[in-house]
């Protein structure tokens, strides 16, 4: 009677033990499957956040060429050929503008790509020097808004 009872302990144990070792196992299973998700969006933020804020950058280059080249001849062949290169980096920084927006959850983050977005559009509508200057310097602030906004997303 008593080898009954020491397998029938003996039994319960290792059914104890393989229930408490598939519930742990499962634990770090999904909290290694979290980290690991967690680590792959943000590895995929970095890249469209900095993708982003260099495409903004070639685009705000863009469209000061543009600019330049209108106040030289607004018909000319130079002009013309910086304005369609604005429109490929405008098509460009939108692309990666959407990128940024299917990645992010935060809407102040999403304002600031969207700001920056908008005040790089508007240096080619300047009236003067003065005011390119000053749209110019406007963009990159924003920009840096941008960057300086994501930063903690991806940290």
């Amino acid at each position: 009677m008593e080898a009954i009872w020491t397998s029938a302990v003996a039994v319960l144990g290792t059914l104890l033990g393989a229930v408490v070792t598939h519930a742990f196992q499962r634990l770090a299973a999904r909290r290694t499957e979290r980290f690991t998700r967690s680590e792959a969006l943000r590895q995929e933020r970095i890249a469209a956040y900095g993708a982003f804020a260099g495409a903004l950058e070639d685009y705000r280059h863009g469209q000061t060429a543009r600019w330049y080249r209108a106040q030289e001849d607004p018909r000319g062949p130079s002009f013309t050929a910086a304005r369609d290169e604005a429109h490929r980096l405008r098509t460009a920084a939108r692309q990666a503008l959407y990128r940024v927006r299917l990645l992010t959850d935060d809407q102040e983050v999403v304002r600031a790509a969207e700001r920056a977005y908008r005040c790089v559009w508007e240096v080619s509508n300047a009236v003067d020097q003065a005011d390119r200057d000053a749209r110019d310097a406007d963009a990159r602030e924003a920009i840096e808004g941008f960057v300086t906004g994501a930063g903690p997303l991806v940290r």
